[in-house]
C-alpha cells in the first residue's frame, strides 16, 4: 500500500463506493467532504492513532469531527460488515482460506472507560477491554469480539464459532463452519466440546490433567499472526473509542485491509 497506506487506491474504492449510503440531494449546510477523502481520513487515524481533533486539515480529509461522524454513519448503515464479507468472499474464491481448522485466542488491549470494559486481572485491576479472535488455518481473521478484560476466554468460544459470517465465493452455499477448532486446556469444557460437535466442528482440545496434544501448539500458533497484523493498526492496539460499535467498526475495517493486502499479493 506504499509509504502512505491510508491512501485509497482505485481498485479498493471500486469495492467500497457501492456500499456507502447516498447523501440526500438537498442536504442542509455546506457541501460535504467527498466520501473517498473521509475514508482516507479514517484510515489515517487507524494507522497513526491520533486523536480525531488532531487530524491535519492540510491533508484535505476534512476535520476529525467530519471523519468521526462519517465513521458513525457508515457503521450504522452496515458498510464495514458488508465490506468484510465481500473481501472474505474474494479470498475464498481465490482458494486462500483454509477451512480445515479455525484457531482462537484473546489478548488485552486497554482503555479507560466505555461499554464492555472491566478490571483487568493481569494489569493491577485497571479498567480495560480485550479482543477475542477466530481465524482460519492461514491466519485470516474471521471474527473479532471485544469484551471486558475480566471475561473468561472460554465463555466466548462458541460466540466466536457462531460469529463467523457466511462466506461466499465458491459454488454451493456460503460456508460458515471450519472442520475443526484446536484449543489449549483453558478451553477444556464438556459443554464446549458437545456444542462444537453439535455444530459439526471437531474439537481438538487438550484435556486438563493430561499431556498436551502433540503438535497442537504449532496448529494454534497461526492465531498470533492476525493479532499482530491487527495491532499494527495503532488505533486498535489500545482501545480509545468509548462507544463499542465505533471501535468494532475500526476492527472490521482493519480486518478488511488485511484481506485486501493478501488479494493484492495474489495478483502480483
Amino acid at each position: 500500500m506504499g509509504t502512505r497506506p491510508w491512501i485509497v487506491d482505485d481498485d479498493l474504492w471500486a469495492l467500497v463506493e457501492p456500499l456507502l449510503p447516498p447523501w440526500p440531494e438537498r442536504s442542509p449546510g455546506p457541501r460535504p467532504v467527498p466520501d473517498r477523502l473521509s475514508l482516507q481520513g479514517i484510515l489515517f487515524v487507524l494507522y497513526n492513532d491520533i486523536a480525531w481533533q488532531l487530524l491535519p486539515l492540510e491533508l484535505g480529509f476534512g476535520s476529525g469531527q467530519t471523519c468521526w461522524r462519517r465513521l458513525d454513519r457508515w457503521q450504522e448503515a452496515g458498510v464495514f460488515d458488508r465490506l468484510h464479507r465481500a473481501l472474505l468472499a474474494e479470498l475464498n474464491a481465490a482458494g486462500e482460506l483454509d477451512w480445515s481448522r479455525a484457531c482462537m485466542d484473546g489478548p488485552h488491549p486497554r482503555e479507560k472507560g466505555g461499554a464492555d470494559t472491566g478490571p483487568s486481572p493481569g494489569d493491577r485491576r485497571k479498567t480495560g477491554s480485550k479482543h477475542h479472535l477466530i481465524c482460519d488455518g492461514r491466519g485470516a481473521p474471521l471474527k473479532v469480539i471485544t469484551t471486558a478484560a475480566n471475561v473468561n476466554d472460554i465463555t466466548h468460544t462458541l460466540n466466536l464459532a457462531d460469529g463467523i459470517p457466511p462466506v461466499a465465493g465458491r459454488p454451493g452455499r456460503p460456508r460458515r463452519r471450519p472442520e475443526s477448532v484446536p484449543g489449549d486446556k483453558a478451553c477444556d469444557s464438556k459443554a464446549v466440546r458437545r456444542e462444537l460437535r453439535r455444530r459439526r466442528i471437531l474439537p481438538v482440545i487438550s484435556r486438563k490433567g493430561t499431556p498436551n496434544i502433540k503438535g497442537l501448539g504449532k496448529l494454534r500458533y497461526v492465531v498470533e499472526q492476525p493479532f499482530a497484523l491487527l495491532h499494527q493498526f495503532k488505533r486498535l492496539a489500545v482501545r480509545w473509542e468509548r462507544r463499542l460499535e465505533l471501535h468494532d467498526a475500526l476492527v472490521s475495517l482493519g480486518c478488511s485491509l488485511i484481506y485486501w493486502r493478501r488479494l493484492k499479493k495474489i495478483e502480483l
